[in-house]
């Protein structure tokens, strides 16, 4: 196999090295052009995974039979012209919360060690009709409940930027997957952040999705009120095809997208609050080159962000308590401490407290949307620190804890509000633009992403 792989690359002139970087699209199009071979483009990952110093704390498994069997079967349709999408024979990660047929997904906690389900997620399975190929599971923040990525319980992705810095989480090792070349685009999961914060620490774009966008069937779950899927990667185009092939649809056409014209507003209320000097530069001059391009923008305050902050604390960790309660209880001692404390938060909130606490949300959220109504998009930092450094965070338990909240803060903003929101890398690393749009505009949130990336470029 490795000897034809190899014959393949020198035959059409192509170092195979550079399929490691190149977008989950380009990589669809050199497929399509007979350019690149799906299994040697799929063999290529493959040895990168194997080969590379940090596997183990990037990949929780790799499916190497199944990464194999499928871009075999891509590259017959390829052949026979018989593509199934832009994106047949690409391989990619999945985030190790998404069930996988005869797979373990232990969505990075102990308490489910051993855990195989029968079938693959709905999205999972979406994808692979879609021909995507399946390179394996990535490691995790515990039970997805951690914004900073770092797990003693199964192992701590690294971050590109700072090896011995967190990847961000909950989506660490999606993030660290594509960030070091060991996938073209990973699948992870958001519920206050978990997309947004590993992008931006990894200088990806990451997408959040509304709730109930994609199917949350065979994914192991956290908030169910807030759970998203989204993917991680290295375009705005690449989101677009991804989502659209998550959910068996059409990818939004993102041709023609311009800056001219558009009215973006800066949301001034909590996001801007206490961010760190380099994250605060890179968004400053990344709104500069926005309005440069023609947009306009103006700052703007929103009192009902600062009004659901609070209510926050309730909704988020009385759901998951409430989801896991019983599986922790059984076996607390086989939990991470930081994430054991944050579960059991929950337990402080009556039923009738979670209910009041929803409805208030509701209303909230009608009073935001048409606070926003006039603009194209509202911008912020995606989050508003740097990744912090392993050591500290085992070391000190509150900047643990205040470094987390920090991390997710802006990305909570978005959640909160029932938002779709994409976050844009900036030129500095590990700083990043975040564009949110009101539920189920994705496709127009897109649109505008593909322009501001243009515009950052």
């Amino acid at each position: 196999m490795r000897a034809v792989v190899a014959t393949v690359g020198k035959k059409r002139g192509q170092n195979m090295q550079d399929w490691l970087t190149m977008t989950a699209a380009d990589l669809g199009r050199g497929i399509a052009e007979g350019q690149i071979d799906p299994v040697a483009l799929c063999q290529t990952y493959l040895d990168a995974i194997d080969a590379h110093p940090m596997r183990d704390r990037i990949y929780a498994r790799v499916t190497h039979k199944r990464a194999l069997a499928e871009a075999t079967a891509a590259a017959a349709r390829a052949k026979a012209g018989q593509r199934l999408s832009a994106l047949d024979g690409v391989p990619i990660s999945w985030k190790d919360l998404f069930d996988t047929a005869g797979i373990e997904t232990e969505a990075g906690s102990l308490l489910l060690k051993g855990r195989v389900p029968d079938s693959d997620a709905v999205v999972l399975a979406n994808a692979t009709a879609a021909g995507l190929v399946c390179l394996g599971k990535t490691h995790m923040s515990e039970l997805a409940f951690s914004g900073l990525g770092h797990n003693p319980s199964t192992a701590t992705a690294p971050c590109v930027n700072d090896h011995d810095a967190v990847a961000g989480g909950s989506s660490s090792g999606a993030a660290a997957s594509v960030a070091f070349g060991l996938a073209a685009a990973g699948i992870g999961s958001d519920t206050g952040g978990s997309v947004r914060v590993p992008a931006v620490w990894n200088d990806l774009v990451g997408l959040k999705t509304t709730s109930g966008r994609l199917s949350l069937e065979g994914v192991v779950p956290l908030a169910l009120k807030f759970d998203t899927i989204g993917p991680l990667c290295r375009s705005v185009e690449d989101a677009g095809l991804l989502l659209a092939l998550l959910e068996g649809a059409k990818p939004a056409d993102l041709n023609g997208s311009l800056l001219n014209g558009r009215r973006f507003a800066v949301l001034n209320t909590i996001a801007m609050d206490d961010v760190r000097d380099e994250p605060a530069a890179a968004f400053a001059a990344a709104l500069e080159l926005i309005k440069e391009a023609g947009a306009a923008v103006e700052e703007i305050d929103v009192t009902e962000v600062a009004d659901a902050m609070p209510v926050s604390g309730c909704l988020y960790t009385a759901e998951a308590y409430g989801l896991w309660r019983d599986v922790i209880e059984a076996n607390p001692d086989a939990m991470y401490e930081q994430v054991l404390e944050r579960f059991r938060l929950g337990k402080a909130y009556s039923g009738p407290e979670y209910v009041a606490a929803s409805a208030k949300l509701d209303s909230l959220r009608a009073g935001y949307d048409a606070a926003v109504a006039g603009y194209d998009a509202v911008l912020l930092p995606t989050a508003a620190t740097l990744p912090p450094s392993v050591a500290r965070l085992e070391e000190d338990h509150d900047f643990f804890v205040s470094e987390n909240l920090l991390a997710l803060r802006n990305a909570r903003i978005g959640s909160l509000m029932g938002l779709c929101a994409l976050t844009l890398p900036t030129s500095t690393p590990s700083c990043g633009l975040t564009l949110m749009c009101p539920p189920d505009m994705e496709e127009q949130l897109l649109r505008l992403g593909a322009a501001v990336e243009e515009a950052l470029a």
